[in-house]
């Protein structure tokens, strides 16, 4: 909690103020004061003007000039006005927290909650802001006072929303008064929340965890749906904005993978994924976590066994250049990668907040392990600790952490405008002057004047610490790169990067550097691009095809018509150069996707790209935005079409760079497969309805099998799909101009569906669509009647066709329709079978695949003996087996199956861990490879670059080590196959 300011007890904060705004309209400032005063009751009028003396008045006439925001909160409640200019702030803060805990336990409703949570959240906004503005209080303690109101809201609406989980009979606290105490349930505060850092409209960064081992649930109550629905309960009542507004904005997103886990977590999940999975972001992150909820001891616990992750044994100097590359894309989307004034974004620009956090954050990382002081959570603490330590200087502590609050300050000022979380001072020098005198400046000149001084001072310690040549061209010799074929050095040094025909190479550069594009019209854009030549060639002549490379960027080039800008940002940042070399010389597919459609630059500079991958929801509003404005269908399908390739693309580029896994990129591209479908799904099925009408009671579905409907997909995976139907059989006609009877009804439909996938248009096909997975195959109708669906998987099913359905999914239809066809799916799954026959049945399978496809080929991850094809027939034969007595099996990911069996006693955990290990790495490697090669891999012709890219994906010192690894892990994975299906 916050503490009084020396030598201030007994006074009015009306009485403490000793800064304020510079007034820019006094007379209008006082007339719209005045105007507010009039319609008050002259009792409370008087009361006001009897403390606005001095200090008061100018604060309260620079509110009304200057923040609408603020100016509403005062004019709600004049009687809470005269109650805030007449307490101490400390003691009355901390007496608005006591009060609002008590009475948010005691209340009867979520409505009341929410009611008293909001109105202590603005009684709060305003105390603090006019401490901050009233230079009452350092930033340092406006932020630990807005941080302890964020921490008693999360409390208490979490508190509140366990009592009544109690008094439901769900959950049985030892203590009533506080139910949240031995519940398993535990919130971390991150980011600025964690380190009581809070800015002024801050949103709050929350992951929410449970143990499902020491909960006080009662037998019966499952513990993951149970902690889901509270932490959606908790979001709701903080963040839904009511009559009285919102308490704080919720972001739940920077738990693990939360693209494809719930919004509680399990303790053993969180642990499992940052051991395995974790980067270099979220152990920076993890440094300010800290339990402000729930269950304080299970929490704790946690951090204890994270420890190891956040904080290595060895000094860790690759947190150095993972930092700084976050920083770096930072700065190249918000057009930051120069100190300036207007439009200057003080968080993530050159110079500002996150370079100070980054600095002192990154030398935690890098010797937090051997050195325990250095793990504390506040920004400023840390610099001093780290100056203490010897690890920077005094005189760098005291600069940056003065720049730390005057940036701070900053930030807060340009937030109380109107309760936006903003970083960026306005891009009009009227609008920074105007902001400068709300700041207390006379004028724009004389802020401007502290502000590059303070932005100066960061940006020269975070050179020091993070800058210089990270591409090495400084290094390279100097050639001339416009001189074109007829050059002998030039042609050398082409010739000896690697270039099969540097003659073509030099003419291509040439006519790069004779600045003849259309993008190149401007002499900034030529400047820049050649700047940047040196490091992009280097570049693409490590890549894969180095000639094919250099073909695709030429073509890229050609294809921008307005590309000045993004020229200027490439040759700014040279790790982005460095990326798009990777992507056009490594990744063939998706070159040639960049080169036809340079607009997919876009999403590399979008800050999103090396955060979170997009959760389904997000994807959904993503591609809902795509899609708003779209006039003809034939729009809808280009629209579509480009939504996908850009999710492809970018998806396929953090494969590449390394930022997400296999498992991550799997379930992304699953997840843009799947709202795609939807949407087409329903756009066809109104189009349909416009010419033909609708059947009675007519449904459809779409289920999704193999690789979509396990979420495994790759950046060349097809869509296997089935559709079903049902209608009112006593009525088989549809309704429409052109009517259709029944079956022939949804044979049309289904042709429909699957022409707006596979149609080419301006922007190509959507998905390749594979519908042979379908009752009876080839041989049947592309849409089944779910009654035809149901008997054939009862009656006439083979075994692989079951095999198959293990992965069935159903991913565009109605509740209740998706409930009927999942019933009959897990029907088929559950019935008893013999298990000799069946093993019979998947070992014939297996060998009849491997006399077609072959298997000797051991990068022939899928089909070679040992590979992923003997993993999934071996969940598979597992569940088909032992689903009928063990139903808990079941499940559309192969790992997850594999877990399960482990877990059931139905496969040794060694076989398990051998599996489940060899998958992983067959995922990896599969990413990279459907990217970068368009037939079978070839090591012995593949460039060095996919190998480094491979062995990484491998985690592998060198690609020999992982070729052994791969036919080691093939030969363990064909005898358990062996073992468990033959034997």
């Amino acid at each position: 909690m916050i503490a009084s300011a020396p030598g201030n007890d007994g006074l009015s904060l009306a009485a403490r103020f000793v800064a304020g705004p510079h007034l820019r309209s006094p007379e209008k400032a006082e007339q719209r004061l005045q105007d507010w005063l009039a319609e008050l009751e002259p009792a409370h009028a008087t009361a006001i003007g009897n403390l606005l003396d001095g200090k008061a008045r100018s604060i309260l006439l620079g509110i009304a000039e200057f923040s609408p925001y603020l100016f509403d909160l005062i004019r709600a409640d004049a009687v809470r006005l005269v109650r805030l200019l007449r307490c101490d702030p400390e003691s009355h803060l901390a007496g608005l927290i006591e009060a609002t805990s008590r009475e948010v336990f005691a209340a009867g409703s979520e409505a009341d909650v929410m009611r008293l949570l909001r109105r202590m959240k603005s009684e709060a906004a305003l105390v603090t802001a006019l401490c901050d503005i009233g230079g009452v209080w350092p930033v340092m303690q406006v932020t630990t006072a807005l941080t302890d109101i964020a921490v008693t809201s999360v409390q208490t609406a979490l508190r509140y929303l366990l009592r009544q989980e109690a008094v439901r009979g769900r959950l049985a606290p030892e203590d009533a008064e506080h139910p949240e105490q031995g519940c398993g349930l535990f919130v971390l505060a991150m980011g600025k929340m964690g380190a009581g850092e809070l800015n002024y409209s801050s949103d709050i960064d929350l992951i929410v965890f449970f143990d499902p081992e020491a909960t006080n649930l009662i037998p019966d109550i499952e513990p993951q749906p149970f902690f889901v629905r509270v932490t959606q309960g908790l979001a709701r009542l903080l963040q839904q904005r009511t009559a009285d507004g919102y308490v704080f904005r919720v972001d739940l997103r920077l738990r693990p993978d939360p693209a494809s886990t719930q919004v509680a977590m399990s303790t053993d999940a969180a642990l499992h994924y940052y051991e395995r999975e974790g980067r270099t972001w979220e152990r920076a992150a993890m440094i300010k976590a800290r339990v402000c909820a729930g269950d304080a001891r299970v929490g704790e616990a946690l951090l204890a066994e994270l420890s190891p992750f956040v904080w290595r044994k060895h000094l860790d100097f690759q947190a150095l250049a993972d930092v700084h590359d976050m920083k770096r894309q930072m700065q190249v989307y918000r057009g930051q990668s120069e100190i300036s004034v207007e439009g200057h974004n003080v968080k993530v620009g050159r110079g500002g907040i996150r370079e100070i956090e980054f600095f002192a954050q990154t030398q935690q990382l890098i010797a937090g392990g051997r050195h325990a002081e250095l793990r504390v959570p506040q920004t400023l603490v840390a610099l001093d600790v780290l100056a203490v330590s010897n690890w920077i200087t005094y005189d760098a502590r005291d600069e940056l952490s003065a720049a730390y609050q005057f940036l701070r300050r900053v930030e807060h000022r340009l937030q109380m405008i109107a309760d936006e979380q903003t970083h960026s001072l306005p891009q009009e020098p009227e609008a920074v002057d105007r902001f400068a005198q709300f700041f207390g400046y006379e004028n724009r000149e004389a802020f401007a004047l502290d502000l590059l001084f303070q932005l100066n001072i960061v940006q020269g310690h975070y050179a020091k610490l993070f800058e210089g040549d990270p591409t090495g061209t400084a290094s390279l010799p100097p050639v001339n790169y416009a001189a074109g074929a007829g050059d002998a050095h030039l042609v050398q040094r082409l010739a000896a990067l690697g270039f099969k025909d540097p003659l073509v190479v030099a003419r291509t550069l040439q006519q790069w550097m004779a600045g003849e594009y259309r993008l190149f019209r401007t002499e900034t854009t030529r400047t820049a691009f050649a700047e940047f030549v040196p490091a992009l060639i280097d570049g693409l002549a490590h890549a894969d095809e180095p000639d094919r490379a250099v073909v695709a960027f030429d073509g890229f080039l050609q294809a921008l018509q307005r590309g000045g800008r993004l020229i200027t940002l490439l040759g700014q940042n040279r790790d982005l150069v460095a990326l798009v070399a990777l992507v056009l010389g490594a990744a063939p597919r998706l070159g040639d996707m960049l080169a036809r459609q340079p607009q997919l630059m876009d999403g590399l500079i979008d800050p999103r790209f090396f955060g979170a991958m997009p959760d389904r929801r997000e994807l959904s509003e993503r591609l809902a935005a795509t899609l708003e404005d779209a006039g003809a269908y034939e729009e809808f399908l280009d629209r579509l079409r480009l939504f996908g390739q850009e999710s492809l693309f970018l998806i396929g580029t953090r494969i590449l760079s390394g930022t997400v896994s296999a498992q991550q990129a799997g379930t992304a591209f699953a997840d843009v497969a799947e709202g795609i479908v939807n949407t087409v799904h329903g756009l066809v099925t109104e189009r349909f309805a416009e010419q033909h009408g609708r059947i009675k009671a007519q449904e459809t579905a779409i289920i999704a099998m193999g690789r979509l409907g396990a979420r495994e997909m790759t950046a060349s995976s097809d869509l296997d799909l089935i559709l079903l139907y049902d209608f009112d059989a006593d009525a088989p006609d549809s309704d429409g101009p052109r009517s259709l009877h029944g079956a022939h009804y949804f044979a049309r439909f289904t042709q429909r569906l699957i022409s707006a996938f596979t149609s080419r248009t301006n922007y190509g096909v959507l998905y390749d669509i594979d519908m042979r997975l379908r009752p009876s195959g080839r041989a049947g109708p592309l849409a089944s009647h779910i009654d035809s669906f149901a008997n054939y998987q009862e009656r006439e099913a083979w075994t692989w066709e079951h095999m198959a359905l293990t992965r069935a999914r159903v991913i565009s239809a109605s509740a209740a329709f998706r409930s009927r066809i999942e019933a009959i799916i897990r029907e088929a799954l559950t019935r008893p079978r013999d298990a000799s026959l069946t093993a019979r049945d998947v070992a014939e399978m297996r060998r009849a695949i491997a006399q077609e496809k072959g298997e000797g080929d051991p990068w022939d991850l899928k089909y070679a003996a040992g590979g992923m094809v003997d993993i999934d027939f071996v969940a598979q034969y597992l569940q088909l087996v032992h689903a009928a007595t063990k139903p808990d099996i079941l499940d559309v990911s192969t790992l997850q199956v594999l877990c399960k069996a482990e877990q059931l006693g139905l496969l040794p955990r060694s076989d398990a861990d051998t599996l489940c290990q060899a998958a992983r790495l067959y995922h990896d490697l599969t990413q990279i490879l459907r990217l970068c090669v368009s037939d079978k891999f070839k090591p012995d012709s593949a460039g060095d670059d996919l190998l480094r890219v491979l062995a990484r994906a491998g985690d592998a010192p060198h690609f020999s080590a992982l070729e052994a690894r791969v036919r080691e892990t093939q030969a363990e994975v064909r005898r358990v196959f062996t073992a468990v299906v033959e034997g």
